[in-house]
């Protein structure tokens, strides 16, 4: 493992971090998955079955992400927002507190005190990582975005989901309307799902990675560092 490189203080850097893997050290989405199973809300056995489809069409590079939308949050638009903002806190507190990486803490705040923007960029949707972000104590996300009419979830994503090429079409509409320009943009994931948003760091740094990751990142001289020692 190496160190990443971390632009100075003062500098006008903004610090990209994928969350799933990256920041925690399991994956949200699939989790969220298996909280909605125990508690009642899906068919456990069904549903088991095509979260491990999607999840293995994830790693291989091959994930129909509006499919993947709509087989999270359909089983949400039967229940009423007071019901969803209880068993979101209570997968935050059971399910993410637990397995937030050891060392991601540290290195957002050393990004922080380093006067850097923090910006966490995921492709899980933005009902189940806003908390998560705040949580980790940072004050933007750009996320993949459910469909919401009057208040409540329909079960489709509304926009561009923030996955693959689609988390550079995404940071670049948020760049354009941000009033400071960046010198610098700091990225880290874990997985070749994000090779593009490494590609378009000046720092790339890669997480705990995945062997397709590894192996690009070695091969470019990327640092390569674990949040979870």
């Amino acid at each position: 493992m190496t160190t990443p490189s971390i632009a100075p203080a003062g500098a006008a850097t903004l610090a990209l971090f994928d969350l799933d893997h990256t920041l925690l050290a399991g994956d949200s989405d699939y989790l969220w998955g298996e909280f909605l199973a125990d508690s009642g809300l899906v068919d456990r056995t069904r549903h088991a079955a095509a979260n491990e489809r999607f999840y293995a069409d994830y790693v291989a590079g091959t994930l129909d992400i509006q499919a993947y939308g709509r087989f999270v949050l359909e089983p949400l638009t039967p229940l009423d927002p007071a019901r969803l903002d209880a068993l979101r806190r209570e997968f935050i507190a059971t399910r993410i507190r637990p397995i937030v990486a050891p060392g991601a803490p540290a290195l957002l705040t050393k990004h922080r005190d380093a006067g850097h923007t923090l910006v966490i960029t995921t492709s899980t949707n933005r009902f189940i990582t806003e908390p998560i972000v705040a949580l980790l104590g940072v004050g933007t996300l750009i996320a993949t975005e459910p469909e919401i009419v009057d208040g409540r979830l329909t079960g489709r994503l509304a926009g561009i989901p923030n996955f693959q090429a689609g988390k550079i079409t995404r940071l670049e509409h948020w760049l354009a309307v941000q009033p400071q320009r960046f010198s610098t943009i700091c990225a880290y994931s874990d997985s070749h799902n994000d090779l593009p948003l490494l590609e378009r760091a000046d720092l790339p740094t890669a997480v705990d990675p995945d062997d397709r990751l590894r192996a690009i990142a070695t091969q470019r001289h990327w640092p390569i560092i674990s949040l979870r020692d």
